[in-house]
C-alpha cells in the first residue's frame, strides 16, 4: 500500500561545477571568462560557457526584449527569472549532470544587483523567485569584478553602443554594487570579491589561485 503523502524524490547530486562571473558594467567580467575556461580546459575539465539573460533561444529572445525595451520593474524581474528557469533547462542542469563545467556570465546576483539595489524592487520578492527557480542550485563559485563607479563608467564609455541598463544614472549603478557587496558579505563562502581596479596580469592572477581551490 502507497501513502497519500509521498516523499518528493531527493535532488540527485550534479557531477560538475558552476561558476558564475558578476559585477557592475564596466566591472570588467567579460574580459576574463575565456581566460577562466581556458585555465579549467588545462586541467581536463570540459567547460560550457553561457550567459544571462540568454543562454538558450528562448533566453536569447528574452535578452533583446529586456536589453532594449522599457517595461514594468516586475515584469523585468519575472522576465529575468523566466529566462533563467530556460536556461536551467536547457543548458546549466544538464551540462552539470554530465560532469561538465559551467561558466555563466551573471546569474541571480544580477536580478538581486539591479532589480533590487538598482530598481529598488523588494528584495523578499526576489527571493521568493530564486527559491521558486532554483532552490536546489547555486553556483559553486561566485566572482565578483568589483570597480569603483568612475572606473565602471569610464570603460564603458570607451567600449560600445549601451543598452538600457548601461545608460542608467550613477545612483543605479551605486545601488547596484552596494547589493553585489551585500551579497558577498551574506555568503561569504560562495562568492569572492575580486579587485578589478589590478592590471589585467594581476587580475589573472588571482583569479587563478581562486579557482584551482575548487579544482
Amino acid at each position: 500500500m502507497t501513502s497519500d503523502h509521498s516523499v518528493p524524490a531527493a535532488v540527485a547530486p550534479l557531477a560538475g561545477k558552476f561558476i558564475s562571473f558578476e559585477g557592475i558594467d564596466g566591472a570588467g567580467k567579460s574580459t576574463h571568462i575565456g581566460f577562466v575556461a581556458e585555465l579549467l580546459r588545462a586541467h581536463g575539465k570540459t567547460v560550457v560557457c553561457s550567459r544571462e539573460p540568454g543562454g538558450t533561444p528562448l533566453g536569447e529572445a528574452l535578452r533583446e526584449v529586456l536589453l532594449r525595451q522599457a517595461m514594468h520593474l516586475e515584469t523585468e524581474a519575472l522576465l529575468m527569472f523566466a529566462s533563467r528557469r530556460e536556461h536551467m533547462a536547457q543548458v546549466i542542469e544538464p551540462a552539470l549532470a554530465r560532469g561538465d563545467w559551467v561558466i555563466s556570465d551573471r546569474f541571480s546576483d544580477a536580478s538581486f544587483a539591479y532589480q533590487g539595489g538598482g530598481r529598488g524592487l523588494d528584495r523578499s520578492r526576489l527571493e521568493a523567485l530564486e527559491q521558486w527557480v532554483h532552490p536546489h542550485l547555486q553556483p559553486d563559485l561566485t566572482l565578483l569584478f568589483d570597480v569603483p563607479l568612475d572606473v565602471a563608467r569610464a570603460r564603458l564609455d570607451a567600449t560600445r553602443t549601451l543598452d538600457k541598463f548601461e545608460q542608467e544614472q550613477a545612483a543605479f549603478f551605486a545601488g547596484a554594487r552596494q547589493e553585489y557587496l551585500r551579497r558577498a558579505a551574506q555568503f561569504p563562502t560562495r562568492i569572492v570579491v575580486v579587485d578589478s581596479t589590478r592590471s589585467i596580469d594581476a587580475t589573472r592572477a588571482a583569479l587563478t589561485a581562486i579557482v584551482e581551490t575548487l579544482l
